[in-house]
């Protein structure tokens, strides 16, 4: 049988992919029908509009390239960064932004640790707040204003997705946002992650 499979490439690739998706669906499901991984934690809301633009800069901006979003399970990690990332706090996300790579650190608890200002002069200027960091400077933040007409269709996208943001939330996205800088989004953005669990503690 072994001889027959090694010498008929077809029956080979299609076994193969048998295996693969077995393997994956025995993985998957079992998750996929645990409440803990599909429902938010105890009051998890969605991001505001400002947020929600921030987090578009975040994306945009390439952040996420360099800063990852998933603190895992681990001592060093934990003592470094806080309580490790659980599935209910993310379940709004749409794309994830876990990432892998820490050029520089995790921000998935950065919410809170420092002062709007230290943000707004570590986004001019990385250097004047921390002189070892090879982050470069996104001074453009400051002077652009965001762009309005999008942010009622990224909440609608957003409720397709089943992410509970009400007819009157899209209505009124715009609302409040019309002298605000890119800065001021991203910086709303960082000081609301993670502190849903902080809160808990």
């Amino acid at each position: 049988m072994n001889e027959f499979i090694e010498k008929n490439i077809g029956v080979m690739m299609v076994l193969i992919v048998l295996a693969i998706s077995l393997g994956g669906l025995v993985e998957i499901i079992p998750l996929m029908s645990q409440k803990v991984v599909t429902e938010p934690i105890e009051g998890l809301k969605p991001l505001t509009p400002l947020q929600l633009e921030g987090r578009d800069i975040y994306i945009r901006e390439g952040c996420n390239t360099c800063h990852s979003q998933m603190i895992r399970p681990f001592r060093a990690e934990v003592e470094r960064y806080g309580h490790y990332s659980v599935a209910g706090e993310l379940v709004y996300n749409h794309p994830f932004l876990w990432g892998s790579k820490r050029t520089g650190p995790d921000l998935a608890r950065v919410g809170g640790l420092y002062s709007d200002d230290w943000h707004r002069a570590h986004l001019f200027d990385p250097r004047s707040v921390v002189p070892e960091s090879n982050m470069p400077a996104f001074s453009w933040l400051f002077e652009k204003k965001l762009d309005l007409e999008v942010t009622p269709k990224r909440l609608a996208a957003l409720q397709l997705l089943g992410v509970p943001y009400t007819d009157e939330d899209i209505e009124n996205a715009a609302v409040g946002l019309e002298n605000k800088s890119e800065a001021d989004a991203l910086v709303a953005y960082l000081q609301q992650l993670g502190t849903i669990l902080k809160e808990r503690r």
